[in-house]
């Protein structure tokens, strides 16, 4: 990287607030002179100014946490990058490893719309487009944020007797739908196996927001002949998907 107009006072400070990021509550003020090899004098001052910045907070012990203004900033970040933006950075990497299309919806009503598709080269496409609404209680996403929902809430989306038969294999009552469910909250995902479209399965989890709301669910949609030998590595793949979009999703 070209240093000729390098301030190395951003970067020592850079130093300081990764410490503190990384040990919240254990650092005082030798120990982060100590780690950085920033003279005593010259970190007082540095942690002087970021405390009267509300960069930092010093604590009774006098050891340090991030202050406020770093919410402020992470909140003004990520309101700039929507969900879909970052589903579409981070879903590039399972695509590729995967070979399959992954999906990110989210649930209204009884409903799933589909907000964003990341698909795999590949000779047949997914019915499902982004905008597109499906009901619910056929697809693996739409099983996976109904069973956050109390059984009650579930049913009342749902007419009895008017489930529609998408194929032979979907689900047709609210007692069946309801028996899924307990099953998915169980093993924390759901699958959807030819109930939406013959010839296609998928697997699919929930993205949680920091106050532990499930907001949307990323699926992995692939033929039917490539489930039984792909479907724990699409497991696995959402789950690394669905971490990674709960951990950076805005408040």
């Amino acid at each position: 990287m070209e240093r000729k107009y390098w301030v190395p006072a951003l970067e020592r400070a850079q130093d300081v607030l990764q410490l503190i990021a990384d040990k919240p509550s254990r650092l005082k003020l030798m120990d982060l002179s100590v780690a950085t090899g920033i003279n005593k004098s010259t970190m007082f001052s540095l942690l002087h100014t970021m405390e009267t910045l509300n960069w930092v907070i010093r604590e009774k012990g006098d050891t340090y946490v991030l202050g406020s203004f770093f919410g402020v900033i992470g909140n003004a970040y990520f309101a700039g990058m929507s969900l879909v933006k970052l589903f579409e950075e981070k879903a590039a990497r399972s695509v590729e490893r995967l070979g399959e299309t992954f999906q990110l919806a989210r649930l209204e009503k009884g409903e799933l719309v589909y907000l964003a598709k990341k698909e795999a080269p590949a000779q047949v496409r997914l019915i499902s487009e982004p905008g597109m609404r499906l009901l619910a209680y056929a697809t693996a996403m739409g099983k996976v944020l109904l069973s956050a929902l109390e059984d009650s809430q579930v049913l009342a989306l749902f007419e009895e007797g008017s489930y529609q038969a998408f194929t032979p294999h979907t689900v047709q009552s609210g007692e069946e739908l309801l028996k899924q469910l307990r099953t998915v909250r169980q093993q924390g995902y759901a699958v959807d196996q030819e109930e939406i479209v013959l010839g296609f399965c998928c697997l699919a989890m929930p993205i949680v927001d920091r106050n532990g709301k499930w907001i949307a669910a990323v699926s992995c949609s692939m033929p039917v002949h490539q489930w039984a030998h792909k479907r724990d590595l699409a497991k696995e793949e959402i789950q690394i998907l669905t971490q990674a979009l709960s951990a950076t999703v805005p408040l």
